[in-house]
């Protein structure tokens, strides 16, 4: 099963992209989505009930081959190796894209986002998530803290995961509108309360179980790996009534652990 999704700020992202491909595909079904960075492949499946042929790709060959495994019964679905910064697709070939996760990986945001708006077709949308800069407190008070004395970050909580640097959603926002996208929808993605109880631990957990650790192009390790499936937990209830409760209490102020965001290109 997938044990993801007990994790409330994974849980979070994993129902909108769901919500938001049932919302913006009322009347037929994507023509040709491409998943980008799509690592073990839990969330294909699910984006290719929505299209009529999708790609996923990641620049890790191992967990391309695991996905292609995983997933080898969905007929609409493919695999590839691909660098975000320098895609091999045509320009204008994809009617939805898909991100989650990646942007704070490739080194290069904005040319990744460059390199979407180059494949998306004129009017198709994109669907990211992305970590936030601006975390709130009880998710990480030490880099919180260090932030206020330059840019010295410790390797875990925000910065765990294989991330180098976080995303300033007001210069995303302004980056995205300059590479000639429409902002369509900005979402707050888990608030002080799924930081509280996601504080440190799920980074030293990625770390200890996870062979692929820091999400980049690099070989098996012989760690224990907990590979997913699509599976839910029965007690993935619980973890939404936690994001229920997180949503009433904290969505209007302005920190969250992540954003989710819907843009379409002009």
């Amino acid at each position: 099963m997938n044990l993801k999704l007990l994790i409330p700020s994974y849980r979070n992202r994993y129902r909108f992209i769901q919500t938001k491909l049932k919302q913006y595909n009322s009347d037929k079904k994507w023509e040709k989505a491409l998943n980008l960075g799509c690592g073990e492949g839990d969330y294909d499946p699910m984006i290719a009930r929505y299209t009529e042929q999708m790609i996923a790709c990641d620049i890790n060959e191992q967990d391309i081959a695991f996905a292609s495994q995983s997933n080898k019964t969905t007929p609409n679905l493919s695999y590839q190796v691909e660098d975000a910064l320098n895609l091999s697709f045509k320009d204008n070939s994809f009617d939805l894209i898909t991100s989650m996760e990646v942007i704070e990986h490739v080194g290069k945001p904005y040319r990744m986002m460059e390199e979407i708006h180059r494949v998306l077709k004129p009017d198709g949308l994109l669907l990211m998530t992305y970590p936030s800069l601006d975390f709130p407190f009880t998710y990480d008070p030490i880099n919180r803290i260090m932030s206020f004395f330059g840019d010295k970050h410790i390797s875990q909580g925000a910065y765990a995961f294989g991330h180098d640097y976080l995303i300033s959603p007001r210069k995303f926002r302004s980056k995205a509108k300059e590479l000639g996208f429409e902002l369509i929808e900005e979402q707050n993605s888990s608030g002080y309360l799924i930081g509280l109880l996601e504080m440190y631990w799920t980074g030293w957990a990625q770390q200890l179980f996870k062979a692929n650790a820091a999400n980049i192009n690099e070989k098996e390790t012989g760690k224990i790996t907990i590979r997913p499936d699509q599976k839910a937990p029965a007690l993935v209830a619980i973890t939404d009534a936690i994001i229920w409760i997180d949503k009433i209490l904290f969505s209007r102020l302005p920190n969250s652990v992540g954003k989710a965001v819907v843009l379409r290109k002009k």
